[in-house]
Parts: structure tokens; C-alpha cells; sequence
């Protein structure tokens, strides 16, 4: 039997197709195909020192879909708060817990005695930390209040206890590193301009900006910024007093009171150039409160100088565009503690020195990446967390140590891994994710792998360059890595 013929539809030849839309998902699936076939992929690990860069997942909920990261968790659920300590998964980093709360139990024992007050103040501390909207503010800003209570507590050390005042430590190192004593000299020709000049950054700004710090930060920096600042300021602060403690020095006020005679604990302290303050103004803002100061003899490191540089290190890292500012600022206090005869200059150094490792400590590892075209926290829909070469469960990806066989050398199977469930006790945010780590560039984009991350991710920068160090990342080991692999396949 013959086949029917068809009719034959005529018309104007069909147009070839169009290039459709790139999906949302688009990313997801190049993903994907990186996982499933790692070595014949066309792009380029980008690597730091010759070890690729970490890549993390982002954490999904109980019904697999994605977190919002900039939602506050609004649970009352204690009994869920308490369960959950007894299935995470704890780590080295948790000891920080242990040391606050011995810290807390040495400023209690050290207090006068009032038991009830005591347990009272560990019971509302206790409850706090197990209801969940309190203590995701709660829980990274008692370091802070740590801080507090240790610094008016270290008043009731007894006497017995106490090491030695020194006196002509400072002065020396002061005349060996700077051939004079600066302080005496900013403060030897004194004017009423420049005295409320030194008070608006050391008298006012200094106690005042740690909370406008924390307020932008929230605001306006990626989500999971403010826990890791409010973490650094208190274990800064905890450490630059136990340092006062250990090793008490006499600031420059001292040594023109009382020359350079010895000093002895019950020695009443000195408001220095601020007692000009309240003869100009006519109140008592400062006479009386650095005369009964709980650290008279903490001159060595100056928490104003150390406090200074933490805050403009974290503001000049979420906020670039403004940096000049925030050094002017570090300048301007700098100034006026010496000016108000304070703190020496080798003071500052000190505080200064601390304040930059405990941000490095705190940037490397834990600090959120802001993004640039970002203007509130609200406007994010993910974030990159540290810049430190990480390998497999905590292995090195270059040698393959602490990886599956070492498959995580070369290939980067080993760069995703998965975190906890709940990271509120670690010094992350609890809402934040980490994807390809620090280098490429503040707003998140990633010139080796574009199209990763997100849909919104930035397309500028797209060279190789890390707008915060100013050069390229990928080094000869890593270049000379990425075309081994290139000629293999």
C-alpha cells in the first residue's frame, strides 16, 4: 500500500532561534557540572599561594530551601536553644566560651560580697543565652560586657596580688624609640581651642562610637559583620586590661606629679588635662572619675589608641570610600591622648598593634566580604566570610592532607563542605554563608569563576584584582597548576 502523501506547509523560512535568556538557575548548574566532572571543566580555580581558595555551601533549612540571611530570629523556643548544645558539633573555637565565663566567675569571686546580687546576675545572663532572640545579640556582645565588668571589678585585686608598678619603663623606651618624650612635648603650650579640640575624640567620641560603630555596621554592612566586631572590641579590650594588670605602668601625668619616684598601689589617679575640661565647663565630668579610676597605673597599651584603630580598621573595610576619614580620626586621638598627657606614644604603638593582629585574626577567618552595590544588610543574598586558604576538613588542599585520598589536591573535590547546623556559639553569624573565600575583590565577584555565586553577582573587577591588597591573586605556583591541568586533559 502506498504511504499517503503529506501536504507540505509553505511559508516564510522559520528565523533560527534565539539565544534564550540565561536562567536564574543558570549558576546552580554550572555548579553542578563542576562537581560531577571537576577536570574537564574549562575554568580556573583561582588560587592564593598555590593553594586553592575554599568554597562553601550555603546552608539550607529544615525543608531544603535556602535562609534568608538577613532574617533576626525571633524564637522563644529555650527547650529547642538547649538541645541544640547537645548536638553540635564543638570545636577548638569554643574554648572562647570557657574563657568569658571564667572571667565572669573571677570578677564575681573578686567582688564584695553580696550572693544574692551574684546569682541573681548569673540567672538573667543564663536565661538571655537560652532564648534565641536574645542571644544571637546577647551572645556575640558578651565579650564586651565581660570587659566592662572586669575593668570596674579589677579595683577589689588585692594589693598582695599585684605586681610591681613600673615607673621608668616607659619614659625610656619612649626617649630610645622617639629621642624625647612626646607627650611632654604636645602638652607643654596649652590652649582652651586645643583642649576642647583632645576632648571631643578622647572624652566624648571614645565612649560614644563603639555603639554608632555597631549601629552601622547592622545597618549597612553585610550580615554577620556586627557579631564578629562585637567579639574582637571585648577580647581586645579583655586582653589590653589584663596586660594593665600584669604588667602596670605610670602614664606621662605621673612622672610630672612625681617625677620618676616609685609608685605604690592606693596612689589616687589623675584626670591630667582633662581637669582643664571641668574648670572650663564648670562640672565634674572627669576629676573625680579618673581620680578613683579602677587602672590608674594602665597606661601601657592605650585601649583609647587600641579602640581607635579597631574601629577604623572595621569601618574602612565595610566602608572604603570614607577611609580618609577614619584614619584622620585614628591621628586626631592619637594626638589628644598625648596632648592630655595620658598615654605615651610607645602606648599607642602598643594599643595599635593589637587592635591590627585581633582585626587580622578576625578578617582572615570569620569577617563577611562586604559588597560594594550593597547599600543596607537587607539588599544581601549571600555573603563570603574570611580570605584564609582552607583545605578538606580543615586539611591543606595542595597536599591533599586531612582530604578523601587526597582527591582534594588538584581536582577541588574536596572545596565544598558542608558546616553545622547551628553556628550561634561560633564566632560566625548564624544566618551567614561562606562561598569561594576573600580575594577577588570587596563586592563578592570572582574573576575566575563568574556566574558561581549568584545571579546579582557584580560583573566588575573582572581582572585579577583584589581591590583591597591592590594585586593580583593568582600566583606562578597556581598559574603553573591550572595549565599542568590544562595540557592532561
Amino acid at each position: 500500500m502506498q504511504d499517503p502523501i503529506l501536504p507540505v506547509a509553505t511559508g516564510p523560512p522559520l528565523s533560527p532561534p534565539t539565544k534564550p535568556h540565561p536562567s536564574p538557575l543558570l549558576p546552580l548548574f554550572n555548579l553542578a557540572a563542576q562537581l560531577k566532572n571537576p577536570i574537564s571543566s574549562s575554568k580556573k580555580w583561582k588560587t592564593r599561594g598555590g593553594k586553592p581558595l575554599r568554597l562553601q555551601r550555603v546552608k539550607s533549612g529544615k525543608d531544603g530551601q535556602l535562609q534568608d540571611i538577613t532574617r533576626l530570629d525571633t524564637s522563644l523556643d529555650v527547650i529547642g536553644s538547649l538541645k541544640s548544645l547537645t548536638t553540635r558539633q564543638w570545636s577548638v573555637w569554643d574554648l572562647q566560651h570557657l574563657l568569658t565565663f571564667a572571667y565572669i566567675i573571677f570578677c564575681l569571686c573578686i567582688l564584695p560580697s553580696a550572693p544574692l546580687v551574684k546569682m541573681f546576675g548569673l540567672v538573667v545572663l543564663a536565661g538571655l543565652l537560652a532564648v534565641p532572640a536574645t542571644r544571637q545579640f546577647f551572645l556575640p556582645s558578651l565579650p564586651i560586657w565581660t570587659y566592662l565588668l572586669y575593668f570596674f571589678s579589677s579595683r577589689f585585686i588585692a594589693p598582695e596580688y599585684r605586681p610591681h608598678i613600673w615607673v621608668k619603663v616607659l619614659p625610656a623606651l619612649e626617649n630610645v624609640m622617639y629621642g624625647a618624650n612626646l607627650s611632654n612635648i604636645l602638652s607643654a603650650h596649652t590652649f582652651a581651642v586645643l583642649d576642647i579640640l583632645a576632648w571631643i575624640p578622647y572624652g566624648i567620641a571614645h565612649f560614644a562610637l563603639p555603639l554608632v560603630c555597631s549601629v552601622f555596621l547592622f545597618v549597612f554592612a553585610a550580615p554577620g559583620t556586627l557579631p564578629v566586631w562585637a567579639r574582637a572590641f571585648g577580647y581586645m579590650n579583655i586582653l589590653g586590661v589584663t596586660i594593665q594588670l600584669v604588667f602596670p605602668c605610670t602614664p606621662p601625668w605621673y612622672e610630672k606629679l612625681h617625677g620618676l619616684e616609685p609608685a605604690h598601689y592606693g596612689m589616687q589617679g589623675s584626670p591630667a588635662g582633662l581637669a582643664r575640661l571641668d574648670a572650663l565647663f564648670g562640672v565634674d565630668m572627669y576629676t573625680t572619675s579618673f581620680t578613683t579610676a579602677p587602672v590608674p597605673f594602665g597606661a601601657f597599651p592605650s585601649l583609647h589608641g587600641a579602640d581607635a584603630v579597631l574601629e577604623a580598621l572595621f569601618m574602612q573595610y565595610c566602608f572604603p570610600r570614607f577611609r580618609p576619614f577614619f584614619i584622620a580620626y585614628v591621628v586626631w586621638i592619637a594626638w589628644s591622648t598625648m596632648y592630655l598627657n595620658h598615654h605615651y606614644a610607645i602606648d599607642l604603638v602598643g594599643g595599635g598593634t593589637i587592635a591590627a593582629i585581633t582585626y587580622y585574626i578576625a578578617r582572615t577567618r570569620w569577617l563577611p566580604r562586604p559588597q560594594l552595590d550593597k547599600t543596607t544588610r537587607w539588599e544581601y543574598e549571600y555573603v563570603e566570610k574570611g580570605d584564609r586558604p582552607r583545605g578538606f576538613m580543615g586539611g591543606d588542599e595542595e597536599s591533599g592532607a586531612g582530604g578523601a585520598s587526597g582527591l582534594s589536591s588538584g581536582y577541588g573535590l574536596g572545596l565544598l563542605q558542608r558546616r553545622g547546623d547551628s553556628d550561634e556559639w561560633t564566632l560566625g553569624s548564624s544566618s551567614s554563608f561562606d562561598s569561594i573565600s576573600r580575594g577577588d575583590t570587596l563586592c563578592g565577584s570572582s574573576s575566575s569563576s563568574p556566574g558561581i555565586l549568584s545571579p546579582t553577582t557584580p560583573d566588575h573587577d573582572l581582572d585579577g584584582r583584589d581591590l583591597w591588597m591592590g594585586a593580583r591573586l593568582t600566583s606562578p605556583r597556581g598559574a603553573e597548576s591550572d595549565r599542568s591541568v590544562s595540557e592532561t586533559r
